[in-house]
């Protein structure tokens, strides 16, 4: 499986998406992981977007309830 990440364009960076053939738009795009996206994060032309993984954990039980 191949990753991918969410990159967004540095403000004030135009950035071209080779895959897409065209700009990388502002609010980002997700592509896949490779030489060409880690060069343009070295260069500062791009962010990584932190994608938060979904929670599987209840939450916690209020101490107070049941007083």
């Amino acid at each position: 499986m191949t990753k991918r990440i969410t990159v967004v364009p540095a403000s004030g960076r135009a950035v071209p998406d080779p895959e897409a053939g065209d700009l990388l738009p502002v609010e980002g795009r997700e592509v896949i992981d490779g030489a060409w996206w880690r060069r343009r994060l070295a260069d500062g032309d791009i962010t990584i977007k932190a994608s938060k993984p979904p929670t599987t954990k209840a939450p916690a039980a209020n101490p107070e309830e049941g007083k």
